[in-house]
Parts: C-alpha cells; sequence; structure tokens
C-alpha cells in the first residue's frame, strides 16, 4: 500500500481524480481515500498544512493503513534559478530550517536530536524529474531572513511546510519515503502569495501529468 501525505484538497484531487475511489474516512479528523491508481493499492491523506499536521497524517497512512512507503506531493516555492515556475521537481534531501538546537549542543540548524546530519534524504525516481533539495518550516512568507538562511547557509533550492516532516516520519517507520512538488511561486519574483495563487492551478496540472510515471516506480 501507497501512502499518499497531502497538504490541501486541491492538490489531492490530481490524484483522485484518477483513482478508483473503494472508501472514503475521516480518522483522526483528517480525510483519507482508500483505492487504486494507475494499478496501485493507494491510500491518500489530506492532512492540513504544516509539519505537525504532515506528521499526523503520515503516521496514519503508517499506523492505520499499513502504508509500505510514503508519497508527498504538491506544489512549494522555488528558490534559486535552479527552480523555473510550474515545474516539477523530486526531493532528494529535505531539511526542517526551522529547527534549531544550534544553542544547546551545537549542531547545524535542522538537525534533529536523534539524528547527526540536517538534511535527511529521500528515495529517488529513475525518471527524468530533476533533483533538488527541500527546506521545510512552519512559515509562509517573503522573510529575507529565511531566504537568506535557506540559499546561503542550507542551499536550499525549494521551499514548504510538510516535506521534511513526512520524511521525519518516514523515517521513525523505516519506510521508503518519496517527495515530488511543482513551482508556485519563487522568490525574488514579487510576492510569493500573489505567485502562489496565480500559478498554482497551472503547476498542479503538471504534476498531475507526471503522476503515471511517478506511480510506474512506487
Amino acid at each position: 500500500m501507497i501512502g499518499a501525505v497531502i497538504a490541501m484538497q486541491s492538490e489531492a484531487d490530481i490524484l483522485l481524480d484518477k483513482m478508483k475511489i473503494f472508501r472514503s474516512l475521516t480518522v483522526s479528523g483528517k480525510k483519507v481515500w482508500v483505492g487504486e491508481a494507475y494499478g496501485k493499492e493507494v491510500a491518500v491523506c489530506v492532512c492540513g498544512v504544516g509539519k505537525v499536521n504532515a506528521a499526523l497524517g503520515a503516521q496514519l497512512l503508517i499506523s492505520k493503513f499499513d502504508a509500505e512507503k510514503l508519497l508527498n506531493f504538491g506544489v512549494a516555492g522555488g528558490l534559486n534559478e535552479n527552480t523555473k515556475l510550474c515545474a516539477v521537481y523530486q526531493i532528494g534531501q529535505a531539511v526542517q530550517f526551522d529547527f534549531d538546537l544550534t544553542q544547546l549542543n551545537g549542531t547545524k540548524i535542522g538537525t534533529l536530536d536523534e539524528y547527526a546530519e540536517n538534511y535527511l534524504a529521500l528515495h529517488l525516481f529513475k525518471a527524468d524529474f530533476p533533483v533538488r533539495l527541500l527546506g521545510t518550516s512552519d512559515r509562509f512568507n517573503d522573510s529575507p531572513a529565511d531566504y537568506k538562511l535557506l540559499t546561503e547557509e542550507l542551499n536550499a533550492d525549494i521551499r514548504d511546510m510538510e516535506g521534511a516532516a513526512v520524511v521525519q516520519a518516514a523515517y521513525a517507520a523505516k519506510l521508503p519515503v518519496y517527495s515530488v512538488k511543482a513551482i508556485s511561486d519563487v522568490a525574488g519574483s514579487g510576492s510569493t502569495t500573489e505567485q502562489f495563487l496565480q500559478n498554482k492551478d497551472k503547476a498542479l496540472k503538471n504534476l498531475q501529468k507526471a503522476l503515471p510515471q511517478i506511480f510506474e516506480e512506487l
């Protein structure tokens, strides 16, 4: 069983539209659909925005639906010239850039207490999706400080609000985890909020086109 952890209903709909749905239910306040997509069994959880929601959704799929691997996809923000509006990228490594124990133990920003490195590696597809680094936090903003941290210290290419939390949950359960993001906004190109609202639908259409390749390898 593939467990798909997705923040927003609009993101989940690009997969649900292609699924043969066997049942739908609400578990711990999270909507879940179980069915078949592209010949694979899948449970889709719309977890809600943010890291706690993402971790809860991932654990729900692991504990209640016996997910054997996790997939996180959706729209995200680009940070540099390596990310183009509405393009689709797979995530090679992810870090929680709002997690900071530096003052306590001298570790790099984003290093979880139970790990030695701040970036955690994901499984990769052989399909031709360019690989990028993801920074995750519970913030959607145009903060110059966050941008500097992400680009100069962490060298991240993409930012979102869920991905690295799903990776953390997968690591805890010792499950494979994959993530694919379509770019809805790019830092330095005006308000990220305005860009997000303008480009979200186009980015999701491009991501939907990539789903057959994604599921072929899962």
